[in-house]
């Protein structure tokens, strides 16, 4: 079974919508010049209203270890996403607030699976390299350029343009630990379209959870 982090959640509708859908994980973005930044306050409370067996995720990109702190602390994070140039001295720094790390990395035509080597996180997510943004950007990279790290020991998260048309092929040849879906199942930046994450959950669901013999 593959998992399913809807990324970008911007209120509670969309949160509880994807956790009745068969979300694994909720994404939430504390970057400020993101179309989906989302106050640590606002989040808080959504977190509150969450089941217990969604984990929420806070998105970061380049903060400062000070800020970093507040916010799981208020917030009452137990995974957070690096998904800026935090290198793994950040990552090492970080594991004093006992959170889970997942850090992200941005794959373009050069990218070399060596890249991951000094980071010690708890997952690694792969994204679309774009020069004016960090993620979102509804594009998708070469899936081929991860496929010497597909059966290394850290799970991996696979993101960068997911939609229900586009994730089959990937999800089959690298067989993630996890999907990271953004823009592919929003009607706007920052607003899920429902219809479409419940195609997006389940496509992911009927082709890596297990099959049922009929009878």
């Amino acid at each position: 079974m593959v998992r399913i982090k809807v990324c970008g959640i911007t209120n509670e509708k969309d949160a509880l919508k994807a956790a009745n859908l068969g979300a694994w994980a909720l994404g939430f973005i504390f970057y400020k010049k993101s179309p989906r930044f989302i106050s640590p306050y606002k989040v808080k409370k959504i977190i509150e209203q969450l089941p217990p067996f969604i984990t929420p995720v806070g998105v970061f990109v380049n903060h400062n270890l000070g800020a970093m702190r507040d916010i799981i602390g208020h917030c009452g994070l137990r995974v957070v996403q690096l998904h800026g140039d935090e290198d793994h001295h950040f990552c090492h720094r970080l594991r004093r607030y006992k959170v889970k790390i997942i850090k992200a990395f941005r794959v373009e035509s050069s990218f070399t699976p060596s890249v991951v080597e000094p980071f010690k996180a708890d997952a690694y997510l792969f994204d679309t390299f774009s020069k004016d943004a960090y993620g979102g950007t509804g594009t998708n990279f070469d899936w081929t350029l991860l496929k010497d790290i597909k059966s290394a020991n850290v799970p991996i998260i696979l993101s960068g343009g997911l939609n229900s048309q586009n994730v089959i092929e990937p999800v089959n040849n690298l067989k993630p630990y996890a999907v990271d879906v953004n823009s592919g199942v929003e009607e706007a930046p920052g607003k899920k379209d429902h219809g479409k994450m419940k195609d997006f959950i389940d496509i992911v669901n009927y082709i890596t959870g297990p099959k049922v013999r009929e009878p």
